[in-house]
């Protein structure tokens, strides 16, 4: 039995299978499919860009609207998707490890050995494959929002988490309203600005010079594109994180649905219709002057705004799911108990059976990558980087959009069938494994 005492705190490696909630890791799933289709715009390096200087802008009708769907439900909507559930997970991990005996002070040490580590590994991800990398910026969000916040009370979250949307509505609107008074609204941004996709250097031919760029791109992401989040509000969907976990809101979906419900229609709603202008403006059915399509202008500050209100409904509507498919099974199961003592057609039966079997395979194979989204978002760029950039195969030069997004879907697929591999044979995924051993030591491999 493992005692306590006040010069040796109590220690645990990280969560248990049985410790897992559904909710979390489905999201986690889905949102890694999100992610492998949103990166999909730099990949396509030899298309033309439209002012945004992000999604291309030629192609057929299919290729259009695939566009139109990635700028009105992805685009700029997937990390904030991404930034509560981290926020989430670093909360839950801090829980367990204080309520299994770890001071706070050394469970908040194993989280900031993580944000170091995880630094590394996105500055190295950015270098060697996708400079677009997320693992290091918020390892950078995770370090400093973790020193201030983890030990706060949830009344000083509160209060954090709404100086947060004020200031990132302000610095949102600043400009905007700035613009609109001087009665120059149509020319703020910069349509001739240099195309945000080549900071990626998937257009380079020569792997060394592509990985200056990314290296470049990386450290700017990673610290000062973190920075600026910090100052600018940009960190209130991760606290929200942090409170939703001390709620258990994922874990206890069934406690929390009218919260639910309310964040998913509102949030899918207002982030959709925040992104809708940008997207009839990109296929060309709305007039809009270039310069406020551009990367800096008045449309994409409004789809960057009502993006962290469709990242909320996105993992408002997962937990809704996740409450249905439980109570489901659970009826399923009871109902199958109670036939048991005949009366009831045994085709319905098998029917049933079948439809709840294939339901849960790909539910747990869903939820698989989520358990290992770490290992699954780095196999993304091992599959995606050295097949479609110019210095790879070069492949993305010949794809569009729609044919793009099949290449991602796939790519997703194959990281579905890894991660639920693993999961029947009880195995961790490896940059999991590796992660683990640096936080925890010996400690990790059995925790």
């Amino acid at each position: 039995m493992t005692t306590t005492s006040e010069d040796t705190p109590v220690r645990r490696g990280g969560v248990r299978a049985e410790e897992r909630a559904l909710a979390p890791d489905l999201a986690r799933g889905i949102m890694l499919l999100l992610i492998v289709l949103s990166n999909t715009a730099f990949h396509l390096w030899a298309a033309r860009r439209g002012p945004s200087g992000w999604q291309p802008a030629d192609g057929s009708w299919l290729d259009h609207a695939v566009q139109f769907t990635m700028i009105i439900v992805l685009d700029l909507r997937v990390y904030p998707l991404f930034a509560f559930l981290f926020g989430y997970g670093m909360m839950q991990l801090f829980l367990r490890q204080t309520a299994a005996g770890n001071s706070e002070r050394g469970a908040a040490r194993i989280l900031r050995r993580r944000s170091l580590w995880l630094i590394v590994i996105g500055l190295l991800h950015s270098t060697l494959l996708m400079a677009g990398d997320i693992v290091g910026y918020y390892g950078v969000l995770s370090l400093v929002l973790g020193l201030v916040f983890l030990r706060r009370s949830e009344r000083a979250l509160k209060r954090w988490i709404c100086v947060g949307a004020v200031l990132m509505v302000f610095f949102a609107a600043q400009p905007v309203v700035a613009a609109l008074l001087r009665g120059e609204l149509g020319t703020l941004g910069d349509a001739g600005a240099e195309p945000g996709f080549l900071a990626y250097a998937a257009q380079e031919g020569n792997w060394l010079t592509a990985a200056g760029t990314r290296l470049e791109t990386g450290l700017f992401v990673t610290f000062l594109a973190s920075a600026l989040a910090l100052v600018g509000g940009g960190y209130v969907v991760f606290l929200l994180g942090f409170w939703a976990a001390r709620r258990r809101v994922l874990e206890e979906p069934g406690r929390h649905r009218t919260l639910l419900r309310r964040t998913a229609l509102i949030g899918i709603t207002v982030g959709w219709l925040g992104a809708l202008p940008a997207a009839l403006a990109h296929v060309g059915a709305l007039d809009v002057p270039a310069d406020a399509q551009s990367e800096e202008g008045a449309l994409t500050l409004l789809r960057d705004v009502t993006g962290n209100a469709a990242g909320l409904g996105y993992v408002a509507a997962v937990a809704l799911f996740v409450h249905w498919w439980s109570s489901r099974r659970a009826s399923a199961g009871s109902g199958a108990s109670g036939r048991a003592g005949g009366g009831t057609s045994a085709g319905v039966d098998a029917g049933a059976g079948v439809e709840v079997g294939v339901g849960a395979t790909v539910v747990t194979a869903v939820s698989a990558v989520g358990k290992r989204s770490l290992s699954c978002y780095l196999a993304h760029s091992l599959l995606f980087a050295p097949v479609l950039a110019a210095w790879g195969l070069g492949l993305g030069e010949h794809l569009s959009s729609w044919t793009m997004a099949l290449f991602a879907v796939g790519v997703w697929l194959v990281t579905v069938a890894g991660a639920y591999a693993l999961e029947r044979a009880g195995r961790r995924g490896p940059a999991e494994a590796v992660l683990r051993r640096l936080m925890y030591g010996a400690r990790g491999k059995t925790g």
